[in-house]
């Protein structure tokens, strides 16, 4: 079954195409930005061959949809024959509500509840759904699957989820916490413990999905049980341009000190926060490890809050479970930056992690465990793959129809 994976954004769109064998086979795989302003790019890559470039106006997903379509059949960049070849379709879409538990089958019924959840993303479902509706135009009749950021953290427990709020907001507002990252978290997690030989459902496992957008997940027998995303992505963890968690009572405090709008209050914990806000340099941990070893102070201080709350976020999570068998590190910042997992995993002998400055030194975008040898808790570094998660569960639900 070849599956072709969408993953739209707001102004953007990038896009995989693989063969789901034995074992996946990528054929191709590309972007497309500036989606609605003129100059639009497609960088198209195909295996085995060169890569593909071209520049021109791009005024909607439906035009950028049908670009890459052109570009997998294109005889020269080309990895397919036919459209015909392309068998499903599964789109990534951030915001599934308490709808949807697992990745669904795209109907009539899905599309209405994915719009009903617009208000809830309002900067991805929209775009996700576009890309869901582009491909009906282009290739009416073909199965699509949305795969969702929320569905893996629905076996949370109300304790977890409901805020301390009237109960009336969640009833009425659908204000709870949906928590992100779940594609991942779920993906990680599963793979480390193939790695390892374990039955998932008889292990304790904390994932740090580490990039510019960041959360911590607290998996037990398999199911998320805890996680510090909420009911938007700002909640949890400083990340590269949002606060993570905040006294609201501050924000309060702000908003009418600087007397800002909503926009604008919102552009200040999503936009102008977190690394970027602390530092007064950069969201990227790499220019922030060159400013603090320069002696920069304000560079420092926000990589020690950085992996302070990481860290935190793992020993409540370990409470919560009762009990820890195993920390993953995953995601851009995880999967690649030997520096903060020192600082968050150095401290946890405390759990019974024995953590391998060695094996961890330098370690980059690789699988491997970076504890040492007989240590009751182990830690890894998982490298992440949601377009592989998308495309296994496009051909899950597309298979089971047949």
């Amino acid at each position: 079954m070849n599956v072709l994976v969408f993953n739209c954004g707001s102004s953007s769109l990038k896009y995989q195409l693989l063969s789901m064998g034995e074992e996946a086979t990528l054929l191709a795989k590309g972007l497309v930005e500036r989606i609605g302003l003129k100059e639009g790019v497609i960088s198209h890559k195909p295996e085995g061959k060169k890569k593909f470039e071209s520049v021109q106006d791009i005024p909607n997903h439906g035009v950028a949809i049908d670009l890459v379509l052109k570009a997998l059949v294109h005889p020269e960049h080309g990895v397919i024959s036919s459209i015909k070849e392309i068998d499903a379709a599964g789109h990534r879409v951030a915001h599934g509500g308490e709808y949807f538990k697992d990745s669904a089958l795209i109907d009539a019924k899905a599309k209405e509840l994915i719009a009903s959840c617009c208000e809830l993303a309002p900067l991805h479902n929209p775009a996700n759904l576009e890309g869901i509706l582009s491909m009906e135009k282009l290739l009416p009749g073909i199965p699509q699957v949305a795969v969702f950021d929320t569905s893996f953290h629905q076996t949370l427990p109300p304790e977890a989820f409901m805020y301390g709020l009237p109960y009336d907001c969640y009833e009425t507002l659908r204000v709870r916490k949906y928590g992100f990252h779940g594609t991942s978290h779920k993906f990680v997690a599963n793979k480390a413990c193939q790695i390892l030989g374990w039955n998932i459902e008889d292990k304790k496992i904390v994932s740090c999905h580490l990039g510019n957008g960041a959360s911590v997940c607290a998996i037990d027998g398999g199911k998320s049980v805890e996680t510090s995303m909420g009911f938007t992505p700002n909640e949890g963890l400083l990340m590269g341009t949002r606060t993570g968690n905040l006294d609201l009572g501050a924000l309060l405090y702000i908003a009418e000190k600087k007397n800002l709008s909503i926009d604008e209050t919102n552009k200040l914990i999503n936009k102008q926060s977190g690394l970027a806000g602390i530092s007064g340099i950069s969201s990227d941990m790499r220019d922030l490890e060159v400013a603090a070893e320069g002696g920069n102070k304000r560079a420092q201080l926000a990589l020690d809050m950085f992996a302070y709350r990481v860290k935190r976020f793992v020993g409540s999570y370990t409470a919560s479970m009762g009990g820890v068998d195993l920390v993953i590190f995953t995601g851009g910042i995880g999967e690649n930056d030997s520096i903060s997992r020192a600082k968050i995993a150095g401290d946890f002998a405390y759990l019974g992690l024995d953590f391998d400055l060695e094996k961890n030194d330098g370690l980059r975008g690789k699988d491997a465990i970076i504890s040492k040898e007989g240590s009751k808790v182990k830690a890894m570094v998982i490298t992440t793959n949601e377009e592989l998660v998308i495309a296994s569960d496009t051909q899950r639900i597309v298979s089971a129809l047949n």
